[in-house]
């Protein structure tokens, strides 16, 4: 069985701060690889503002460049939108991998706005990195209000694939500050850089895994 913990999210762009928080994962949890799914488009954000997905998918792949990080735009190739689908597709078309579901505190903070929520955490274990600014609120949420029984020790994070779920586990550690509100606020014409997007997105990611047989680039 690969260990395969699943980061979700715009990357609109994709930063250091991701970088970190999955290397970081990849170390707590035992993990194979960690694999970054670049959604085509977000419910809960808005579209203003969004870059195109190429050049977003582009971004993550020079950001995971010599890490055992694998961005993929695979949802688009799925058709779903909502993380309860996607997942219910990747576990049926990977059965010899075990998933994990990382996030940071502040997508706990709004988990319970998230369609079938409850079914997410039912169907994988879910790891929680902090953040900082958004603990307090986190912790306080509707959804943490109901998984707080199913929280379990940091010391046996390695232990996620044993888990009756639902199972969640809180990884602390030093993150860094980067934000991509914060990034294009400073260039809110970032994407401009990828003009040749299109072809790095519909290239195969430099620094092959040897879990090939596993990558969701090329399925």
């Amino acid at each position: 069985m690969k260990r395969i913990g699943i980061l979700g999210g715009s990357f609109n762009p994709a930063h250091r701060g991701h970088r970190q928080i999955s290397l970081h994962a990849l170390r707590a949890l035992g993990l194979d690889e960690v694999w970054w799914l670049v959604s085509p488009g977000n419910p809960l954000k808005p579209e203003e503002g969004m870059a195109p997905l190429a050049a977003r998918l582009a971004s993550a792949r020079k950001i995971a460049r010599h890490t055992p990080i694998r961005p993929t735009a695979i949802e688009a190739r799925l058709g779903t939108r909502y993380t309860a689908d996607t997942l219910d597709k990747l576990v049926r078309r990977y059965p010899k991998t075990r998933f994990v579901w990382l996030m940071g505190d502040d997508n706990l903070a709004q988990f319970h706005r998230w369609r079938d929520w409850r079914g997410i955490a039912r169907q994988v274990p879910i790891a929680v990195i902090s953040r900082p600014g958004y603990t307090r609120r986190a912790h306080a949420s509707s959804a943490m209000s109901w998984l707080r029984r199913a929280v379990r020790p940091a010391g046996q994070a390695k232990n996620w694939t044993r888990w009756r779920l639902p199972a969640l586990v809180l990884l602390r550690f030093r993150p860094d500050p980067t934000s991509a509100t914060s990034l294009r606020a400073a260039d809110p014409a970032w994407h401009r850089q990828y003009s040749n997007a299109r072809a790095i997105a519909q290239s195969p990611p430099s620094a092959p895994s040897p879990l090939r047989r596993t990558d969701p680039s090329n399925p």
